[in-house]
């Protein structure tokens, strides 16, 4: 049997499918792995404490032999963010486009990782050769200049991948698709297609962004006071729009927010962003102008937490307030799970009388999706023509829709994989088939620990969240193992001591009773009594309060 019949094409997701964001695609084809984005995800909400989430590379770093490189589309956090945490144990090439790497580099700059990571600049007319691999871009439209879709020539065929996309045929930048290259690899004939499901759901045309210009210069007209918009940073495309809008209305412009300036600083010096000489004023110049000459740019548009926007919306920004009468513009779409502290936000602005534009029911037209709806979707699988189909970045039911619409263009049920994290498609001799799962998941950054949170300690978390915590202190003579002091009974987040003393002891006398229980049976493991006093302690706290805290033991000897 020859060499080439033995070899086969794996694809698979170490992130970004049943899951909005940590996008992370693999491609394997005999020795060689190239890995397409690297992004990470913000916590959901049992994850207490966690601050992101990334993709679990660990095939990754057991083949690193294999992997040739880490393909990037383009410069969302969704796709770079997990960047500076993977490169720390995969030491690889890492390539993407003018903007992408500039937006990478001062990630890696924080990490103390510049030095060490080789980059490699491409364009839509690169050719780059990863082992038995070739890969090659082509354009496609984006919220940010500089996005590309990959296709992999392997010996098996063209492996595609679609990156974020939408066909906005008045694009803002000037950066139109390149649809002849789409339909020249389609009719080159495309094994795999991996295409972007985000608004598989959304039926029709996802609109130009150049509609968001037009609306944001009438919002600006409009406004008789200072302007506030909050956006992604790395929306590029919308904030020169901001720029437009407050130079056809002559209003200077100040940038706030930690990413929202550094985004802004490397788009500009890369030239991704036209700012009229003289517009940019700093934060503490805001007061000093009229009101009605005054845009803010800010971050803050999902509502986190210690963002810019929530800050100004709460009056505890150290430079920017709003005031009553401020047009605020949240020139965004939440992030599933999100919609919460975006409504927070929103009822503080009203309440601090702001007059604020937000949400899709707004007839402003201030924000337009950076994806395709199911149009745009129909389209890219009728230039593409692949034999096979894996619907990629959104939850399940987009992944599903998506399915749904590839059938609905002609595509064999059979010939299309809805997976999850892990699962492999094996292309062989032209045939797919579900191959073995590998190793996949979360890891959990908390602080500077990266994966040492798991889920032991985020259920304690969650314990000590909803019931509390006892500490017992008791401290045993070594000759007879008598109680010599003790025990004391320590609460947090359990019950108020001073209202709970009699629950508290007769707490402690059941704990002495256990001990003296146990010495009388020549019980002196120090596991062993932990676990009595564990049990019958929680059995009687339960009894009396249907409460189940964390009973946390210490038992010394003297």
């Amino acid at each position: 049997m020859s060499k080439k019949n033995i070899d086969k094409v794996s694809i698979f997701a170490l992130g970004g499918v049943g899951e909005i964001g940590k996008n992370m695609y693999v491609v394997q084809y005999a020795n060689d792995i190239v890995v397409i984005d690297s992004g990470l995800k913000f916590p959901e909400e049992d994850m207490l404490g966690i601050d992101i989430v990334i993709p679990d590379i660990s095939y990754l770093t057991e083949n690193r032999d294999k992997v040739r490189g880490i393909l990037i589309t383009h410069g969302h956090e969704d796709h770079i963010g997990g960047l500076p945490y993977v490169l720390k144990h995969l030491n690889v090439p890492v390539y993407g486009t003018k903007l992408t790497l500039g937006l990478i580099e001062g990630k890696l700059k924080e990490a103390n990782l510049l030095g060490e990571t080789k980059r490699i600049l491409i364009n839509s007319e690169s050719e780059v050769q990863l082992g038995t691999i070739k890969a090659t871009f082509f354009k496609t439209n984006h919220s940010i200049p500089d996005s590309v879709g990959v296709c992999l020539e392997t010996p098996e065929g063209l492996v595609v991948h679609t990156g974020d996309f939408k066909f906005d045929q008045t694009p803002v930048n000037e950066q139109y698709a390149d649809l002849h290259k789409m339909a020249e690899i389609g009719r080159r004939g495309v094994l795999a297609l991996l295409s972007d499901s985000t608004n598989a759901e959304r039926p029709g045309y996802t609109g130009s962004e150049r509609t968001v210009g037009i609306a944001l210069e009438d919002v600006f007209r409009k406004a008789k006071q200072r302007v506030v918009v909050a956006t992604f940073a790395s929306n590029v495309h919308r904030i020169q729009q901001v720029i437009d809008a407050a130079e056809a209305t002559r209003r200077k412009m100040t940038v706030i927010g930690r990413s929202m300036v550094n985004v802004v600083n490397v788009a500009s010096e890369l030239g991704y962003l036209r700012i009229p000489d003289g517009m940019l004023i700093e934060p503490e110049e805001v007061n000093k102008l009229a009101a009605d000459r005054v845009v803010i740019l800010s971050t803050g548009s999902q509502g986190e937490p210690m963002s810019a926007l929530t800050r100004m919306a709460r009056a505890n920004h150290r430079k920017v307030d709003i005031l009553p009468g401020d047009t605020v513009v949240i020139a965004a779409t939440p992030i599933p799970g999100n919609e919460r502290y975006v409504g927070r936000t929103v009822d503080e602005l009203f309440r601090i009388g702001a007059n604020v534009i937000y949400g899709p029911g707004s007839v402003s037209g201030v924000h337009v999706s950076g994806h395709g709806s199911q149009e745009e979707l129909k389209l890219m699988l009728n230039l593409m023509k692949p034999k096979y189909f894996i619907p990629i970045h959104g939850e399940y039911r987009m992944l599903r829709q998506h399915a749904l619409l590839a059938e609905s263009v002609g595509m064999d049920r059979e010939d299309i994989f809805i997976v999850d994290i892990g699962d492999t498609v094996e292309i062989q001799g032209g045939v797919a088939r579900r191959g073995p799962r590998v190793s996949c998941g979360n890891v959990l950054i908390d602080g500077l620990g990266v994966g040492d949170v798991g889920n032991i300690v985020l259920r304690d978390r969650k314990l000590l969240s909803q019931d509390g915590i006892l500490v017992v202190v008791v401290t045993l003579s070594k000759q007879d193992g008598a109680i010599m002091s003790g025990p004391d009974i320590i609460s947090r987040g359990f019950v108020y001591v001073r209202e709970s003393e009699g629950l508290l002891e007769e707490a402690n006398r059941i704990v002495s009773n256990t001990l003296n229980r146990l010495m009388v049976e020549n019980v002196n493991e120090w596991a062993s009594l932990k676990t009595h006093v564990k049990d019958a302690l929680g059995r009687f706290l339960y009894e009396q309060t249907r409460r189940r805290p964390m009973i946390l033991p210490i038992i010394m000897e003297v």
